[in-house]
């Protein structure tokens, strides 16, 4: 359930991607926020700027929260995007631990208002392949922690 604090914190994010457009970036931004609503990090999409395709605000954020915040803290943040998190950025705050995503536009949204945004190449991916190989720098790694 979106709550009206949520909302303002939204339109913050929103803001913040508007900011981007003004910049020359892409126009998507986030924010993070305390279970007070204290505002902890925001950043904006910068993959023209940095010539850098995963320079999201998203995957940068979790980045952060990862690296700043105790797995306790994380549970308790709360993302605000001006757009749902992409694939990519989807997986970065799952293994950040932030513990809630709110967002604008969906990505259905999103394709709706710029076709574009959803023609992305699918990657074949094969396997698994050479398990007996494989598993043995992963029990290793496993084993020591």
């Amino acid at each position: 359930m979106i709550t009206p604090a949520d909302e303002t914190l939204l339109r913050r994010a929103i803001a913040i991607a508007a900011a981007a457009v003004v910049q020359g970036d892409a126009p998507f931004g986030s924010l993070l926020a305390d279970p007070d609503g204290t505002v902890l990090a925001e950043d904006h999409n910068t993959v023209r700027r940095d010539d850098d395709i995963t320079a999201h605000p998203e995957l940068k954020l979790a980045r952060w929260a990862a690296r700043e915040l105790t797995p306790q803290a994380a549970a308790g943040v709360t993302m605000y995007t001006s757009c749902q998190p992409c694939g990519m950025c989807a997986g970065a705050l799952v293994r950040s631990g932030i513990g809630r995503v709110v967002f604008a536009l969906s990505t259905d949204q999103l394709v709706e208002l710029v076709p574009a945004a959803g023609d992305w190449p699918t990657v074949r991916q094969d396997g698994p392949a050479l398990f007996e190989t494989a598993r043995d720098p992963i029990e290793a790694y496993y084993r020591r922690a």
